[in-house]
C-alpha cells in the first residue's frame, strides 16, 4: 500500500511514496499525530534528482525491516528541499551545529515540537567504516527515548537556542573599497593555479567568484585576476564537468581536474555559468566563451523547457540504477557509433580508452567506462594533428551529432519536471541577457515567454507569488529568492526589451518582497514571510553559496531600481539592507561574492543613459549596441519611444522632460554623478562620457 506521500507533487516524495516507511508529509497533522502517538520525529530531507539519496532509499527506505524500525521508532516525514528551501535551511544548520557538516539527504531527529536532537546526512543501513547505521541510530533513539527522556529534550532544547543566531548577520557600516579588494586575496589563497577553480576537490563551479572577479578586474586592469577566471573558465568547459555531447554543466567534479562529475544537472547552474560566460565574452571579445552560453543555452531550450514555456527543475545523476550510465562511453560504443576511422581520432582526443577513466563511487571498478574531457583545447590538437582548425571543429560538429543521436537510444535519466520560480527568474534573467549581449533574439522570446507564464500562473489575485507548479498545480506560497530572482528577471527583461511593463513588474514585486520579508528587527530580508508559522525559527538566506542569496539579488534589484527610476527610497532601502550584514561581509567577503557585486555598484556614482528615439532608428540601436559590447554592468540604460513614454514616465518620471533630437534624431543622455546630464548623438561620445571620472 502506498504512504502517505501519494497525493503529492512532487518527484521526489512520489519517488518515495511505494516505500513500506509510512512517510508522511510535512504538515500539523504529522506532528500532531507525533504527539499522540508519543513517537519522536524522523525527519528525511533531500531531492529528486540527488544520488545519495537514491543509495539511501534503496539501502534502507525500500528495505522491509528498517521501515519497520523506522515506523516503530518515529513518526516518519519527507521534504522536499526544493520545494521547502526554508525547512532545509532550518534543518541544515541544525546539522551543521551537531555534526560540523551538511548535505543530502539530510536526516534529522526531532522532538515532536520540531527541536532536534541528533542530526546526520547520509546514513549507511548498516554500521559501516566507524559510521553508526540507520538501524543501530532508531535502537538507541528508542531506548533513550522511553528510559533517558530527559537527555534528548535537554539536548533539543540547546540546540534550539543556537539555532536562531544561526540566521542573523553582523550590522556595520557600508563597506568602502577595500572589502572588494579584501575578497579578491582570499580568493586568490583558494585559487588552484594548476586545474583552476577554487579549493581542494569537490570542486564546484562557483560563478558568483568569477563575476566578482570580472568586476575587479574591470576596475584595475590585474592581469592576474583575468588569468583566474580565464583558466577556471576554460578548465570546466574542457573537463568532464561539461557534457561534450548534449550540452551543459553537471553540479561538480568530485576531482581536482574538473574531470569526474558528480552526474546531475540543475537548471540554475546552466543559468549562473551562462552569466559568467557571457561577462567573459564582454570582457575579452573572445567566442569561445560565447559559444559556450549558446550552447547552455541550446540544451535548456532542447530539454529543459516545458512546452507552454517555463523551465523544469533538474535532471539526474543516474539511469538504470548507475550514476552516470547515460553519459558514459566505452571503447567500443564509441567505435559502434562513428566507424573504426572516426573514433580512433576521437578517442584520443577524449582520452577514450578500453580500460575506462571512469570509477563507480560504490564499487571502485572502472568497467571500461569512459568520461569524455579534453586535456587541451582543439586549436592545440590542430596543431599536433596538423589539421586546420576550422576543419577539425567541424569535423567534431559532426561527430557530436552522431554521438548524440547514438545517446538518445539510451534510457534517460529522471527529469524533475516542476516549475520553480526562483530557478525560472535565473533562467529568465541568464537569457535575456544572452540574447541582448549576442544579438540572438530567439532567446529573448525564449525569456518573455517563460516570464509572461509564470505572471500569469505563479501570481495571485493579491500580487503575492507562488513557489512551485507542477502537474497542473500551483502551490506553495512564494520564499524570499522567489520575488529576488523574479524581480531581477523583469529588470533584465527590461534590459533586453525596454518595455517599460516590466520595470512596473519589477517595482511591484520588489515593494511585495519588502512588505512580507523585510525583518524590522535586524534589518535584511527573510526567507518566509512574517505570516508564515509552520517552522520554529524564521530563517534567513546570509552567505552566497551554490545559488546566491535573495538578499544579494535583493541588493542589486534595489540599486537598478534606484539608478533606472531615480526613486530615492530604493537607494536607501538598499544601503538598510547592505548595513545589515557589513560587519559579517568584513569578516569573510569571500562568502558574499554575489553581495559584493551590488556593492561594487553601491561604491560607484550613479551612471545611467537614456536613449531616445524610435524603435527603428538606426543611429539608436548603434548606440545601444555599443554599451551592450561593453563590460559595465553598473551602468544603467533606459530607452524613450513615442510609444513608451508614457508607461516610461510613470516609472522613471525624469524622462519625461527628454525630447529626441532636431527633426527627431536620436538622441542619447548621459547621467553621471547625480544630475550632471551630457547629450551625446553617436556611441563614441556615449563611451567617452561613461569613462570619463
Amino acid at each position: 500500500m502506498p504512504n502517505h506521500l501519494i497525493h503529492e507533487k512532487s518527484p521526489y516524495l512520489l519517488q518515495h511514496a511505494d516505500n513500506p516507511v509510512d512517510w508522511r508529509p510535512w504538515s500539523p497533522e504529522a506532528f500532531a499525530h507525533a504527539l499522540d502517538t508519543d513517537k519522536p520525529v524522523f525527519l528525511s530531507i533531500g531531492y529528486a534528482t540527488c544520488h545519495w539519496c537514491h543509495v539511501m532509499a534503496h539501502e534502507s527506505f525500500e528495505d522491509p525491516v528498517a521501515a519497520r524500525l523506522l515506523n516503530d521508532t518515529f513518526v516518519c516525514i519527507k521534504v522536499d528541499r526544493e520545494e521547502r528551501p526554508d525547512i532545509d535551511a532550518v534543518y541544515m544548520a541544525a546539522c551543521q551545529m551537531i555534526s560540523g557538516s551538511g548535505g543530502w539527504p539530510l536526516s534529522i531527529f526531532l522532538t515532536p515540537h520540531k527541536k532536534p536532537f541528533f542530526a546526520a546526512t547520509y546514513l549507511p543501513r548498516e554500521n559501516r567504516l566507524g559510521q553508526t547505521g540507520l538501524l543501530q541510530l532508531c535502537r538507541q533513539v528508542q531506548q533513550l527515548w522511553q528510559n533517558e527522556r530527559p537527555r534528548l529534550i535537554e539536548s533539543a532544547d540547546k540546540v534550539f537556542t543556537h539555532l536562531s543566531g544561526a540566521f542573523v548577520s553582523v550590522p556595520g557600516a557600508e563597506p568602502e573599497a577595500t572589502v572588494l579588494e579584501k575578497a579578491v586575496d582570499q580568493m586568490r589563497s583558494e585559487y588552484d593555479s594548476k586545474h583552476g577553480g577554487f579549493q581542494p576537490a569537490p570542486k564546484f563551479p562557483m560563478p558568483h567568484r568569477l563575476q566578482l572577479l570580472l568586476r575587479q578586474y574591470h576596475r584595475n586592469a590585474r592581469p592576474e585576476i583575468l588569468e583566474m577566471v580565464q583558466r577556471t573558465l576554460l578548465a570546466m568547459r574542457l573537463g568532464g564537468i561539461w557534457d561534450h555531447v548534449g550540452f551543459g554543466f553537471h553540479r561538480y567534479a568530485t576531482d581536482a581536474g574538473w574531470q569526474v562529475p558528480h552526474f546531475e544537472k540543475m537548471l540554475y547552474d546552466q543559468a549562473l555559468m551562462a552569466k559568467a560566460y557571457l561577462e567573459a565574452f564582454q570582457v575579452t571579445g573572445l567566442p569561445f566563451y560565447a559559444r559556450t552560453a549558446e550552447e547552455i543555452f541550446s540544451y535548456v531550450l532542447r530539454d529543459m523547457t516545458s512546452l507552454e514555456g517555463p523551465f523544469f527543475t533538474a535532471e539526474d545523476a543516474d539511469s538504470e540504477g548507475r550514476e552516470g550510465k547515460f553519459y558514459l562511453w566505452t571503447d567500443a560504443e564509441l567505435v559502434a557509433a562513428l566507424g573504426a576511422s572516426d573514433a580512433r581520432r576521437w578517442k584520443r582526443i577524449f582520452t577514450v580508452s578500453a580500460e575506462g577513466n571512469f570509477a563507480e563511487e560504490a564499487s571502485g571498478r572502472r568497467n571500461g567506462a569512459n568520461i569524455l574531457h579534453l586535456t587541451k583545447p582543439l586549436d592545440q590538437w590542430a596543431r599536433e594533428l596538423e589539421i586546420p582548425l576550422q576543419a577539425l571543429e567541424t569535423q567534431w560538429q559532426k561527430v557530436r551529432r552522431r554521438l548524440f543521436a547514438w545517446r538518445e537510444k539510451r534510457m534517460h535519466p529522471l527529469k524533475d519536471d516542476k516549475v520553480l520560480t526562483d530557478w525560472n527568474g535565473l533562467m529568465i534573467a541568464a537569457m535575456a541577457d544572452g540574447g541582448r549581449i549576442l544579438g540572438k533574439r530567439q532567446y529573448i522570446r525564449a525569456a518573455v515567454r517563460a516570464a509572461k507564464w509564470l505572471a500569469g500562473h505563479m501570481t495571485g489575485a493579491d500580487g503575492r507569488l507562488q513557489h512551485r507548479y507542477r502537474d497542473g498545480e500551483t502551490a506553495g506560497g512564494a520564499f524570499a529568492a522567489d520575488y529576488a530572482f523574479f524581480t531581477a528577471a523583469q529588470l533584465a527583461l527590461y534590459r533586453a526589451t525596454f518595455d517599460p511593463a516590466w520595470l512596473h513588474g519589477a517595482a511591484k514585486l520588489q515593494a511585495r518582497m519588502d512588505a512580507d520579508f523585510w525583518d524590522e528587527a535586524h534589518g535584511g530580508f527573510c526567507m518566509t514571510p512574517a505570516h508564515q508559522d509552520d517552522l520554529p525559527v524564521r530563517p534567513r538566506e546570509i552567505t552566497d553559496g551554490a545559488i546566491p542569496a535573495a538578499n544579494s539579488v535583493a541588493l542589486q534589484n534595489l540599486l537598478d531600481l534606484f539608478a533606472l527610476t531615480a526613486g530615492q527610497a530604493w537607494r536607501d532601502r538598499a544601503g538598510q539592507l547592505l548595513r545589515a550584514s557589513a560587519g559579517s561581509i568584513q569578516r569573510h567577503p569571500a562568502a558574499f561574492c554575489r553581495c559584493l557585486m551590488g556593492t561594487d555598484c553601491m561604491l560607484q556614482p550613479v551612471r545611467r543613459v537614456v536613449v531616445v528615439g524610435e524603435p527603428a532608428d538606426e543611429a539608436a540601436q548603434r548606440m545601444l549596441a555599443s554599451i551592450d559590447r561593453r563590460f559595465d554592468p553598473c551602468v544603467a540604460v533606459l530607452r524613450k519611444t513615442d510609444a513608451n513614454a508614457g508607461a516610461l514616465g510613470e516609472i522613471a518620471p525624469f524622462t519625461r522632460e527628454l525630447a529626441a533630437g532636431p527633426g527627431g534624431q536620436a538622441r542619447a543622455f548621459v547621467y553621471r554623478k547625480g544630475d550632471d546630464r551630457q547629450t551625446a548623438d553617436d556611441p563614441a561620445r556615449i563611451q567617452a562620457l561613461l569613462q570619463t571620472p
